[in-house]
């Protein structure tokens, strides 16, 4: 460039002499910016066009390579992908997750084992000592797996014993009630022969109970003796109770399991 005069003195070109829109796309060398030259934080959300970021530019690790949690709550947020509209990723709490996982699967398990006796020649039904469980359900409509087993005898020939399951004061899994007629879950009657005195029936049942309830619940085995005194059932053991390799002792146990809706 010509002058008049005196020619200045060089300078170096500074960002300030160089307006605003002056450089295009063209005259930038192929690679020249690099990623030292982007400070931290400058490219915004809007800067990237949409779906610029593949899979490809995604490390397989992101994930997969986290830490894995042991222990959630019910307001921590998982991702999960949407395959039924957008296929992406969106997240939701664990107590959402858990209620719309679909019907059948088992929220939890509880259970409680007598492996002691007892005798009882009450009337009216008694609870049976130890065999009482309580469950909370997680929902209002998950269901109750009740499986009970329990063994029985009778200490006195020709007489007979009712046994009940109750939650709260309901009875469930039980027989329609019909005038005089005893109802329950389960009977056991002694025959006359004297061998009998060493018998012990096994008996059980499973029944699918709809408590439609989120507060503690409280499942137990009552019994019922034909008439008081002598005659009288007994849980684990024979009626006679001889001390021989005939004279039996066993377990009984009620397991209940909430199967979510």
């Amino acid at each position: 460039m010509a002058y008049i005069g005196k020619t200045p003195a060089a300078a170096a070109l500074t960002s300030s002499d160089i307006s605003d829109g002056i450089i295009i796309t063209d005259k930038l060398a192929a690679n020249a910016v690099v990623t030292s030259k982007i400070t931290d934080g400058t490219i915004a959300t809007a800067d990237i066009a949409n779906s610029a970021i593949t899979n490809a530019k995604v490390s397989s690790t992101l994930i997969t390579g986290q830490t894995a949690i042991t222990g959630v709550a019910n307001d921590d947020l998982v991702l999960i992908s949407d395959t039924s509209g957008s296929a992406a990723l969106k997240k939701m709490t664990v107590a959402n997750l858990v209620a719309n996982a679909g019907g059948g699967k088992i929220g939890q398990v509880v259970k409680t084992v007598k492996d002691d006796t007892f005798t009882s020649s009450s009337t009216s039904f008694t609870d049976i000592t130890g065999m009482t469980v309580n469950i909370t359900p997680s929902a209002s409509n998950s269901k109750v797996l009740v499986i009970l087993h329990f063994n029985v005898g009778m200490t006195t020939a020709d007489r007979y014993a009712v046994f009940q399951m109750l939650r709260g004061s309901t009875v469930v899994g039980g027989g329609t009630a019909s005038s005089s007629r005893n109802h329950g879950i389960a009977a056991h009657v002694r025959a006359t022969a004297n061998g009998t005195a060493n018998e012990v029936l096994t008996k059980s049942m499973t029944f699918l109970d709809s408590p439609s309830s989120t507060s503690e619940l409280t499942y137990k085995l009552q019994g019922l003796a034909q008439s008081a005194g002598s005659p009288s059932f007994t849980i684990n053991r024979s009626g006679a109770d001889v001390d021989a390799g005939h004279g039996f002792r066993l377990a009984s146990s009620i397991t209940l399991m909430e199967v979510l809706a």
